[in-house]
């Protein structure tokens, strides 16, 4: 497995990640305008179904629901991908090699990107009409996207405490640079799983107002969408962007807490005393 200096160089390069994401890029800037304007140029219809994505979300926290995908097709998939290693459960994947993780993260992000392009594409060359349709989708799409993250990085998403994780890089990926640093905090309290799904969704009981505010940027990456036929460049364009954004947040937080278990073992493990004859 892997030597505590090897573990450490990757977790130098997840905070160089996370320096990068101070900056303010175009979409925050624009999510910035006031939220009045957007309710004046943003259909109701187009409102309301973003609202009811985003109550869902509530639900998924909960329970799950509609959203959960298969641990055993996830997992039929890792040990597709990793022929060498014995793969059956998630605890086998939790034991996995910090490389093959890295690179059934990256094929799997290829593939979702992949998908998200072609997905908006297709939904965006008829606009406002075909739009909620493609809400829906490529919010279901984040969701199992960042599901299958945490099952290659040996984290069960049927556990609660994995779902509000879950929603907590959803939320980072959308948010702005305060909110970045303030999920980072929040994300780095996780000291232990006995203690983080009470602390977790503690920090979550205002979760209305954060997926709020992820309607309103979801709403302004959704609005260009609605232009007949064009809508079509801004559709692949945007929903390319939103997934690859999420699973890139969920690859690197995820890839994070597996690394600092990985330390955290090797800090532990001590070699037993010699006996003095």
């Amino acid at each position: 497995m892997e030597t505590k200096e090897e573990l450490q160089r990757y977790l130098a390069e997840i905070e160089a990640w996370e320096e990068d994401q101070k900056g303010l890029f175009f979409w925050e800037k624009i999510g910035r305008l006031p939220f009045k304007l957007l309710d004046k140029v943003t259909p109701k219809f187009i409102q309301e179904k973003i609202g009811t994505l985003v109550n869902e979300l509530g639900s998924y926290i909960q329970t799950g629901g509609k959203y959960l995908i298969s641990e055993k097709a996830m997992i039929k998939k890792i040990r597709k991908s990793t022929v060498n290693l014995e793969i059956e459960t998630i605890q086998d994947v939790a034991a996995m090699p910090l490389k093959d993780m890295i690179q059934v993260s990256d094929d799997l992000q290829g593939e979702r990107v992949k998908f998200a392009t072609i997905q908006g594409a297709s939904t965006g060359f008829g606009g406002i009409f075909t739009l909620v349709v493609d809400i829906p989708v490529v919010l279901g799409t984040a969701l199992k996207t960042l599901q299958e993250i945490a099952i290659i990085h040996g984290y069960d998403p049927n556990e609660k405490t994995e779902r509000v994780f879950i929603v907590k890089c959803l939320q980072f990926a959308s948010a702005d640079i305060v909110g970045k640093e303030a999920i980072l905090k929040e994300l780095a309290m996780m000291k232990d799983k006995k203690n983080s799904s009470k602390d977790m969704i503690s920090q979550l009981k205002g979760w209305q107002e954060v997926f709020f505010t992820y309607r309103d940027q979801f709403g302004w990456k959704k609005l260009f969408q609605m232009i007949p036929v064009a809508g079509m460049v801004f559709g692949a364009f945007a929903n390319k962007g939103m997934i690859r954004d999420v699973s890139e947040a969920g690859i690197m937080l995820y890839r994070k807490r597996r690394i600092n278990e990985k330390l955290r073992s090797l800090d532990s493990f001590t070699l037993p005393k010699q006996i003095d004859n």
